[in-house]
């Protein structure tokens, strides 16, 4: 009876992958999770371990191929494998030399000691992490629940608290090193001795952190689709840092290198003051060259894609925030009283883009293809500028809370958002974005599309101005509105209509009571 060899799930996001390279050719033994194959995809190479043990009996599939999840790579005849890999082994281990046993059950009762502390998982759609900055070095004395670590995602940055109190007596990974889940960080010492072991551990712990940083030199050749890009790009292996396993260099490593302006002329270092012309030596020493975070470099590309892809116009509007502004003065101690929270104005906007979403659902709709998907839910997504970034933590199910319970849930994730604690699920699903730049004092903007939404709504500061009321003169509130949306899915008349009940239910606020 024959084992099948398949595709293993890759994540939400991930669909496909390419084989890398075969461990085994057909006829070859092999024993129970034995690493068969390598696949790559766009951002991790991911090895296939034998389901059972036997002899591989056929390949189905071919380096380079691309195959989806589930599909067939081959099949093991059960039977030989198994005996013929275990008795292979036996005989090594019997032969082991006595002295070499004991030292190894010394180094294992040595070993038992300390605590490693692993990259955590992210979530099933974050396959790796880059390493930030350490907060200890190897001889520190920390307690449980320290911060050890900062790593940064494309989505977010996590802290990687010490797990029990001891002494850092390994950093295995640098600053600035991608790493996966279950990749080892540091060890800790529990038992208080490892102060006096440090010099030695810090020592062998050097050589370990310094070994992401030889990818350049790697073995392996490059994953098939990242050799592929570098010979459309006109890029050299010297040129392009790997960073998967055994520093292979992948799709994700040459965009990388492409964004930051590497090219064939020489080496990435050499490439970017070129690119920049003429540069003061005085002034090349007085400037400072800092490495794009992961969340960064997602921001950046994010936006820029959001560009190039859709129809991007902005409509603009004014509103008179006078009424919001009398009914928070004549609530507000009121409200905070009964609900714990200050009365702000995200409470009301939110509230008025639900209403109007639900006037104008395409403005709350995305393309998928050929096909429009039409959300029958609000999930506002609060755009939240921090040290690290720009985040959009979302609010889900906006349209069926309270003005209260909104901005409950807004400070509750802002706060998360400035401590660096916002999860996947916090800033996945959104439907519509609002940015509110005027408490940065901004006047006027266009903001740019938080993609794959059609909508985004630019809040700006409050500015008193002289306006025409009733055929008089008077100084009001007013605040100008940039709706930007997608206009391969939403009309101008549908987007000028949504920015008016938005305005409309913000100047006379008992709209969003009655539900008008």
């Amino acid at each position: 009876m024959a084992t099948e060899i398949r595709v293993p799930t890759l994540g939400e996001s991930v669909s496909e992958a390419t084989i890398a390279q075969w461990f085994k050719k057909p006829g070859d033994a092999v024993s129970q999770d034995e690493p068969l194959v390598e696949l790559e995809t766009d951002k991790v190479t991911v090895e296939v371990p034998a389901p059972a043990a036997g002899t591989l009996e056929s390949i189905v599939v071919k380096e380079g191929d691309t195959v989806e999840v589930g599909a067939l790579l081959g099949q093991i005849a059960e039977g030989a494998g198994a005996s013929s890999g275990k008795a292979e082994k036996a005989p090594a281990k019997a032969e082991a030399a006595p002295a070499k046993s004991e030292s190894k059950a010394e180094a294992k009762s040595e070993k038992a000691d300390l605590v490693d502390v692993v990259t955590p998982s992210a979530g099933e759609s974050v396959t790796e992490a880059e390493v930030g900055e350490w907060s200890v070095k190897v001889g520190d004395v920390v307690k449980a629940d320290d911060t050890l670590v900062e790593l940064e995602t494309d989505k977010a940055a996590q802290e990687v608290p010490a797990p029990v109190a001891g002494t850092i007596v390994k950093i295995a990974v640098e600053t600035g090193t991608t790493v996966e889940p279950g990749v080892l960080l540091c060890q800790i010492d529990p038992s208080g001795a490892g102060a006096a072991a440090s010099q030695e551990a810090s020592a062998s712990s050097e050589p370990a952190a310094s070994a992401p940083k030889a990818s350049g030199g790697s073995s392996m050749p490059p994953a098939p689709s990242a050799q592929k890009m570098m010979a459309e790009n006109n890029l050299s292996a010297d040129q392009v840092s790997g960073s998967g396993k055994r520093g292979q260099v992948l799709k994700e490593d040459v965009i990388n290198a492409i964004a930051s302006g590497a090219t064939s002329s020489g080496s990435a270092p050499s490439a970017a003051p070129a690119a920049r012309g003429p540069v003061n030596a005085q002034d090349e020493i007085r400037e400072e060259r800092v490495r794009m975070t992961k969340l960064r470099q997602t921001i950046a590309r994010r936006l820029k894609d959001a560009q190039n892809t859709a129809a991007m116009l902005t409509t603009y509007n004014e509103v008179d925030m006078g009424p919001v502004m009398e009914l928070r003065k004549q609530y507000k101690d009121l409200f905070e009283k009964k609900h714990g929270v200050k009365l702000g104005f995200m409470g009301f906007f939110t509230k008025a883009v639900t209403h109007a979403l639900k006037e104008i659902p395409a403005v709350n709709a995305e393309i998928d293809g050929t096909d429009i998907i039409y959300k029958n839910f609000c999930h506002i997504g609060v755009a939240v500028g921090t040290d690290k970034g720009l985040v959009v933590p979302v609010v889900r199910d906006a349209d069926q809370m309270s003005i209260a319970e909104i901005e409950q849930e807004i400070g509750n994730l802002g706060r998360k958002a400035r401590d660096g604690k916002l999860g996947m699920a916090d800033m996945s699903g959104g439907t519509f974005t609002i940015s509110n730049g005027g408490v940065y004092g901004s006047l006027m903007s266009s903001p740019i599309l938080n993609a794959p939404q059609s909508g985004i709504l630019g809040m700006h500061k409050i500015q008193e101005r002289p306006m025409a009321v009733n055929g008089q003169v008077v100084i009001r509130p007013m605040m100008y509105l940039a709706l930007s949306y997608d206009h391969r899915i939403v009309d101008g008349k549908e987007a000028v209509t949504f920015l008016v009940r938005v305005k409309e239910s913000l100047e006379d606020p008992q709209r969003l009571v009655l539900d008008l």
